[in-house]
């Protein structure tokens, strides 16, 4: 037997109303417990205090003074030689229980007490002195508080008013989770789905856009391997086009071929590089004054001119240092290899960013172009000859490096005329 329900709206109904029934059952507890017993206890003991006064005015022969008295509490007095009666009493109802008590402390005889809860009446029976017996008639009111009920079904209606309160919210938070996971099968078969659009709590939305951000790196990750195995065709198939040619032909150069091969083995491994990503490393406090000069030294060589505006005491932050020497390699080299005579390098520490410029005075890349630059496998002079342009996979590997250690890349114009590479991180 399955106890709790399996969808969110009842478990979130339930999760609401359960803690709510059992403060309310404490708080009904705590009532019953001081304030019933209290209320009860008082007016028993002020109704049998009245009638003990009677009694003894009865013993004393003062019927004018019981008369008065029974008139201003509004008693109903009446002496009978005998009463036919039920065989039992209602000494032990829950009514009247306090009052018997009382009632066997205060007048000293045995008294029968019996409820008409239909008039919601009283009668009190007692034996006088002379052999007769007093009936004293009045209101349950005297003796029993109706607030008990009241409360107890103010406790069952506020459960219900909350109930119906919070049942509207929670259907629509319920609807649209399920619109998320109705997005999610889609998404999972491989279709959009257009009208899906992030709405109810923040969080919720927070989880679409997630899942959408999901979707659309999915979406570029398989354009990229689609791109990829076309780049791969395409690249090899000059080299190798020319190899088969010279052969056939026997034209051959051993230095052609051996050259032939070296550029098919560096695109290869630029394209095992993209397809792997970055290896596990684990990140060590790292400073990038010391790692940015000597990449510049190693890769920007004469006559060019390398200017370096570092910071003395740099910020040091936690990062993953192969990672990040191979993302700055590959920008610092693109420099290197358009710029006409100087690169560029500065950093500027913040309390909260670390930002890299490295800027060139080549030609530049045109604003249209500069967010299809970081895009794998493009090359900007729409050329596939090796010759011309490597693989197209350095900026974009140096992007996904300083996105995946949280940090952001820019490519902006240059102060002094050509590219300027703006890198972002955080500290």
């Amino acid at each position: 037997m399955r106890l709790i329900p399996r969808s969110f709206l009842a478990r979130t109904i339930l999760m609401v109303l359960l803690p709510l029934l059992v403060a309310q059952c404490i708080v009904a507890n705590a009532f019953f417990g001081n304030h019933w017993s209290r209320v009860h206890a008082t007016l028993a003991r002020t109704l049998a205090g009245e009638i003990a006064t009677m009694i003894n005015f009865m013993d004393t022969k003062d019927s004018h003074a019981v008369s008065l008295l029974a008139k201003d509490i509004g008693i109903n007095v009446s002496v009978h030689d005998s009463l036919n009666r039920p065989t039992t009493n209602n000494n032990n109802a829950r009514e009247v229980g306090p009052l018997a008590k009382e009632l066997k402390i205060r007048v000293k005889r045995h008294a029968d007490i019996y409820l008409d809860r239909s008039k919601r009446l009283v009668f009190i029976d007692i034996p006088t002195k002379d052999n007769k017996i007093v009936t004293f008639a009045t209101s349950m009111h005297r003796i029993y508080s109706t607030s008990s009920e009241v409360f107890i079904l103010w406790l069952i209606g506020s459960i219900l008013i909350v109930s119906v309160l919070i049942s509207p919210f929670i259907i629509v938070h319920t609807r649209s989770i399920r619109k998320i996971a109705k997005a999610a099968h889609k998404f999972g078969c491989g279709m959009d789905a257009p009208d899906f659009k992030p709405n109810g709590s923040l969080e919720i939305r927070e989880a679409a856009n997630a899942m959408i951000n999901m979707k659309e790196r999915l979406n570029r990750y398989n354009k990229t391997k689609t791109d990829m195995l076309n780049a791969v065709g395409h690249d090899l198939k000059t080299p190798l086009t020319r190899m088969r040619l010279a052969i056939e032909t026997d034209t051959y150069d051993k230095k052609d071929l051996l050259y032939n091969i070296d550029k098919m083995a560096d695109m290869v491994n630029g394209y095992l590089t993209f397809a792997r990503g970055e290896m596990p490393e684990i990140e060590q406090a790292t400073e990038l004054p010391a790692m940015l000069t000597r990449i510049a030294r190693d890769y920007v060589g004469e006559p060019k001119k390398i200017v370096l505006d570092l910071p003395d005491v740099p910020v040091q932050f936690y990062a993953r240092p192969s990672a990040l020497t191979h993302a700055f390699t590959n920008i610092i080299e693109n420099a290197a290899k358009y710029a006409k005579t100087t690169v560029k390098i500065s950093e500027i520490d913040t309390d909260s960013t670390v930002t890299v410029i490295i800027e060139d005075d080549g030609p530049g890349i045109p604003d249209d172009k500069k967010e299809m630059a970081m895009q794998p496998f493009v090359r900007l002079d729409e050329s596939r000859n090796s010759d011309s342009g490597g693989t197209g996979l350095g900026l974009s590997i140096a992007k996904t490096s300083i996105e995946n250690h949280g940090g952001q890349m820019f490519l902006e114009n240059s102060s002094i005329g050509g590219l300027r590479v703006r890198v972002a991180l955080p500290v």
